[in-house]
């Protein structure tokens, strides 16, 4: 019987292992000389920690520019969704109009269309846009969004599923506020800003990590949509990193561990209001 009430914690413990042995392991190498990394036997402490390996690595790039891109395209595109997403969300959930059912299907739709399947397309459409990036009114003669910030924000500013996250979380919000609202004098705008808005705190918390999480670590669009160095984000610097260094592999791993810092911190720190924020929605009373 002890053993039974010890097993939940031993399976813990084994997952939380198996979580944290690649982060340990990438830790150990970018701590590693190349003599310890490259022996026939495993080295998990290094003898001397290379604590060097750190600062030569954001020396091999441009990394300042790297992680201002990726700053802030991160933080303008989560802003700039939680708003757009919470609106939509919103509007679903509280205010009844005709076809809501069918555009909320469609919305729906877009969670099960792969992103590859609508790269090429969004590509085209925003090297085309017109009267941007040298292009006349009907989208010719110039780059339009490519190699811009505004190419690699757009796609990405709002989501189907953070419509679907935001409706479900304000349909769980009792009906009897709207009718506090109206007898106030509130129209639809006044109520979400006065009172769907400041009980938005765990959806915003939940949502902005998700979302900041997934575009910190795009690759495939910022591969696609930008040509300079200028332009590139962390990510990218990383897969050119690896092949300026070849078998340098402690400042490879070096600077993976302090590109993936950001989010290792986010994650810990948010965990209870991206917890509360997922299931706010889940019962409704």
């Amino acid at each position: 019987m002890k053993f039974l009430r010890l097993l939940p914690y031993l399976l813990v413990g084994l997952f939380l292992l198996l979580t944290l042995a690649p982060m340990l392991m990438m830790l150990s190498i970018s701590l590693q000389t190349d003599a310890e990394i490259y022996s026939s036997e495993i080295t998990l402490i290094p003898a001397v920690p290379q604590l060097g390996n750190y600062p030569r690595a954001m020396r091999t790039g441009n990394w300042a520019q790297y992680f201002y891109n990726s700053i802030f395209i991160t933080v303008f595109v989560s802003a700039v969704s939680l708003l757009i997403n919470s609106m939509a969300g919103y509007v679903f959930a509280r205010i009844p109009f005709k076809f809501s059912s069918a555009l909320f299907i469609l919305v729906l739709a877009g969670m099960m269309i792969p992103t590859q399947v609508t790269m090429i397309p969004v590509f085209i459409m925003l090297r085309q846009i017109p009267l941007a990036g040298g292009n006349n009114i009907f989208g010719q003669g110039g780059r339009g969004l490519y190699d811009s910030l505004g190419g690699l924000i757009l796609p990405f500013i709002a989501g189907s599923f953070g419509v679907f996250l935001c409706r479900q979380f304000y349909v769980s919000i009792p009906y009897e506020l709207d009718d506090s609202a109206k007898i106030d004098g509130c129209g639809r705008f006044s109520a979400y800003r006065c009172i769907y808005l400041p009980l938005s705190g765990p959806l915003f918390v939940s949502l902005g990590i998700i979302k900041f999480t997934g575009t910190w670590n795009e690759y495939t669009w910022p591969l696609i949509m930008t040509r300079s160095d200028r332009m590139k984000t962390v990510q990218l610097a990383l897969a050119a990193f690896r092949n300026e260094l070849g078998t340098e592999w402690s400042l490879l791993m070096a600077a993976t561990l302090l590109v993936g810092l950001p989010i290792c911190l986010l994650s810990f720190f948010a965990q209870k209001q991206l917890i509360a924020g997922l299931t706010a929605g889940s019962v409704k009373g």
